[in-house]
């Protein structure tokens, strides 16, 4: 039918209902239903005498609420304008919207929407709209008034966020709290709470943070993205047992099914949650699978020296990887999961300092035989991240070829920390000097024989800073395996084994306190008390002078390392340097009669 005039009106209304049943039925806004109110305004125009095909939608309003003054047309084109802001912001274009809006407000007072200095121009454009009345003869199925009220929370909403992801923080705080006394559901209130505990924690106020999140829970405990960063802030405050009550409730609440939820909102078909669904807020909101939150358990109470609730958290999760674990979980950057070699080498250590080191040999020999057939004879790598990183035409397939290698060393570190970790426990179980040759020995030689296979090109020792992550870890491996063999040599008395063990590791990583510490005993075993007082003296100046300066710095290393560095530890500290100061005063005294 041709567009007349006086039935525009009624056309319009029943444009706008249908919108609304449109998206409300869809639960989302879908882009191509807004073609329904560009097909609306070509209408008003063809009544006008007037056409507007070829301009884009923004133009098209303007031209419309510009040109055609007909009293009869201004509540619905209000109204209509309403819903146009609601699928803008659902695109997340809000200069659209605030374009929009002082167009709406100009034909109404050109005055009124004035903006003061510091205020939020669209949340102040959105507050001046005056909502059009509304007419008994032609009924809305939802209010212009509650379309008003939820845009005003969509708004301080989606600029929150935009203002959170760009790190303006205090910013973010107001308009995020402008949005939680707006008009909305429970369930989106939980999410804004989450939201201003996410920002009050990027701006170092985790008190403040606690109290959003709580705030959140409260309003909606089914809001588990706000427990999950409850336990992200007890573990940045560094109370443990909070965090892990925190971690154990979410994993208990993730393992029951979720009511049926009703809906909060059954009067509104365009609501808030339909018009914010922005990737900042699916990343704040990222629901945790059960199974990573059982590994973080894991993790935390490994990490907090809680030997049997490791071992009972990582026996748990290797348990679900046999109900197919890696097709529910996408090991993305989002997730908490390590790579599955990783975490069975953490149960393995865990397991070893529990005592269990037959399940911990057990665990190892998974990883060892999983890795052997991914590792290459011979590996010739840059061990420089200056080398491997130079941009050239062939970047593309050199960037590709150094990401396998890195793949490759992650894989020989997997597998020569396996046989570090079983011989370790070999030795704990107490097998480990059959005919006088420790069992570590053999191990050891097969992990430094994976080792060796790397071919290092660089320039010969280089900051810890420029290597490349993997082979760091890879030279901290060897280092651990020289260092327990050699403590295992000097138990034996093979103390001039022991030496050469401790020497070559002082030159894979030169001052590490342990090696250090062991190549002196060895040395005063040796009865070469000069040398070992002599080295005793260097290694204490370099450490009183680094202690200062390097806390804090390097990268840490692997949890699953983190057993075997205990077990390298010097455990004769004091009474060495006891030796060696009785030593030196007895020269000193020698020297000077």
């Amino acid at each position: 039918l041709p567009a007349a005039l006086p039935a525009l009106p009624l056309e319009l209304t029943v444009l706008y209902n249908s919108l609304l049943f449109t998206m409300g039925a869809a639960d989302s806004a879908i882009e191509g239903e807004a073609e329904g109110i560009r097909h609306g305004l070509l209408r008003v125009l063809e009544a006008c005498g007037a056409c507007g095909q070829d301009l884009s939608t923004e133009e098209l309003w303007q031209k419309v609420l510009q040109e055609v003054t007909a009293e009869e047309l201004q509540a619905p084109l209000h109204r209509l304008g309403a819903l146009q802001a609601a699928w803008w912001l659902a695109a997340s274009r809000l200069g659209s919207t605030a374009g929009l809006f002082r167009l709406l407000s100009s034909t109404e007072d050109p005055g009124r929407a004035h903006c003061s200095e510091g205020e939020n121009e669209l949340l102040c454009l959105l507050k001046a709209w005056r909502v059009p009345a509304e007419e008994a003869s032609l009924p809305l199925v939802q209010s212009t008034e509650d379309l008003k009220a939820i845009l005003c929370t969509t708004a301080a909403f989606l600029q929150g966020l935009q203002e959170l992801e760009a790190g303006n923080f205090p910013t973010a705080l107001s308009l995020l709290q402008e949005a939680a006394g707006g008009f909305c559901s429970k369930r989106v209130l939980a999410q804004i709470y989450t939201c201003l505990g996410c920002c009050a924690q990027r701006m170092g106020k985790p008190q403040t943070a606690l109290q959003h999140l709580k705030r959140a829970l409260q309003v909606d405990f089914q809001c588990l993205p706000a427990l999950s960063h409850v336990a992200a802030v007890y573990h940045e405050l560094g109370e443990t047992e909070a965090e892990l009550q925190a971690l154990a409730l979410l994993y208990e609440a993730l393992g029951k099914t979720p009511p049926a939820a009703a809906s909060s909102s059954p009067y509104f078909l365009i609501r808030t949650e339909l018009l914010v669904h922005t990737p900042v807020l699916a990343s704040l909101l990222r629901h945790r699978h059960p199974s990573e939150v059982k590994y973080l358990l894991a993790q935390r109470c490994l990490q907090d020296e809680r030997v049997a609730e490791a071992v009972e958290h990582y026996l748990d999760f290797l348990a679900l990887l046999q109900e197919g674990l890696q097709e529910q979980v996408p090991l993305d950057g989002g997730s908490a999961l390590p790579r599955i070699p990783e975490v069975f080498l953490e149960a393995a250590s865990a397991l070893e300092q529990a005592g269990r080191h037959q399940d911990a040999i057990t665990v190892c020999e998974e990883v060892i035989s999983r890795t052997t057939d991914l590792i290459p004879r011979m590996l010739r790598v840059e061990e420089r991240l200056e080398q491997s990183e130079c941009p050239s035409p062939g970047a593309g397939l050199a960037g590709g070829l150094l990401s396998q290698k890195k793949e490759r060393l992650r894989c020989l570190a997997w597998r020569a920390a396996g046989y570090l970790h079983q011989g370790w426990a070999w030795a704990r179980l107490g097998e480990s000097k059959e005919a006088g040759t420790p069992l570590l020995c053999p191990l050891t030689r097969r992990c430094l024989s994976d080792l060796l296979r790397v071919q290092l090109y660089g320039s010969g020792v280089e900051p810890a800073e420029s290597l490349l992550p993997e082979v760091e870890v890879l030279q901290k491996i060897r280092l651990l395996s020289l260092i327990g063999r050699g403590a295992q040599f000097l138990e034996l008395g093979r103390h001039k084994e022991a030496l050469l063990d401790f020497q070559h590791g002082l030159q894979i990583l030169p001052g590490d306190p342990a090696a250090a510490s062991y190549l002196v005993q060895a040395l005063w075993k040796l009865n070469r008390k000069q040398e070992a007082a002599a080295h005793w003296q260097k290694f204490s100046q370099s450490r009183a002078g680094e202690d200062g300066q390097q806390e804090g710095q390097g990268r840490p290393f692997p949890l699953y390392l983190a057993s075997c560095l205990k077990q390298v530890t010097f455990p004769h500290s004091e009474s060495l340097a006891r030796s060696i100061r009785d030593y030196l005063g007895n020269t000193s005294r020698e020297s000077s009669s």
